[in-house]
Parts: C-alpha cells; structure tokens; sequence
C-alpha cells in the first residue's frame, strides 16, 4: 500500500472539477471564452468583464 500527501498521487482533478470547486467553495469563477456551451452573448459578456478586470483583451481568445 502506498501512501501519498494530499495534492501528490492518487486521482488527478479534471479542470472542470477544479473549477466547480473553486466557484462552489471559493466564489472564484473561470471561464473559457471558447466554451461551447455559452452563447454568443454570454461570451461577449465574459470577455468584457474580463477586458474591465484585466485590461485587453488575450491575443488567442481574439479569434472567438
């Protein structure tokens, strides 16, 4: 039996978990602006909070 510290081995977290956990326990909300699931509307939301957060716009989501 092998024991590993909390965060080493073992089952790793899939992104989405992670960020359903960070916004669950945490508030903290990521979003990809390539999500499939959002509308374009709700994109275009995203990425102008992220714009007035964070300044410009990231060169790679340019393209959505």
């Amino acid at each position: 039996m092998r024991y590993f510290p909390k965060g080493f081995g073992g089952e790793r977290v899939s992104p989405d978990d992670m960020k359903r956990q960070g916004w669950k326990e945490q508030g903290i909300l990521v979003v990809d602006l390539a999500d499939q699931r959002l509308t374009w509307p709700e994109r275009e939301l995203v990425k102008q909070l992220g714009v007035k957060l964070f300044g410009t716009e990231p060169r790679e989501a340019a393209h959505v």
